[in-house]
């Protein structure tokens, strides 16, 4: 009996295992369209999340549409590639809040870019915080 008991136990908590994305992970592909890419660019952007949690990056483009989504796991890093050639906004989901990165960031024809997420969004000023509805606005 207590064997049983046991069993029982050990595959509850196995299916009660909250599991975390991986890196690269697109975690909202269902609530986004398709990623968008361009195969002549040759345009890279590598975003670093140096912070304590798990962030959600969206790239969106000079007037604001969705280019693509990436969930990145604290202390790793992700590369786009075949990232049209546009001005690259940044909206992230950290923690429970959304936010967007005040300044946009020019890509070129060839060009490798890094953003790095170095501190918790919500202590500082680089970033605007924006909706829930914004983040996922196609």
């Amino acid at each position: 009996m207590r064997k049983i008991a046991f069993l029982i136990t050990l595959f509850s908590c196995l299916l009660c295992y909250s599991q975390r994305g991986k890196t690269g992970d697109r975690t909202f592909a269902d609530r986004f369209p398709e990623d968008v890419t361009n195969e002549v660019s040759n345009a890279k952007l590598t975003v670093r999340n140096t912070v304590d949690h798990d962030v959600i990056v969206c790239l969106r483009n000079q007037t604001k549409n969705y280019l693509r989504h990436v969930y990145i796991r604290n202390g790793e890093e992700f590369t786009f590639d075949r990232i049209p050639i546009t001005r690259l906004y940044v909206q992230f989901k950290s923690k429970e809040f959304f936010f967007e990165e005040k300044s946009t960031t020019n890509i070129n024809f060839g060009e490798n870019h890094t953003f790095t997420f170095f501190y918790d969004a919500s202590m500082e000023g680089n970033y605007i915080q924006i909706t829930e509805e914004e983040f996922f606005r196609p």
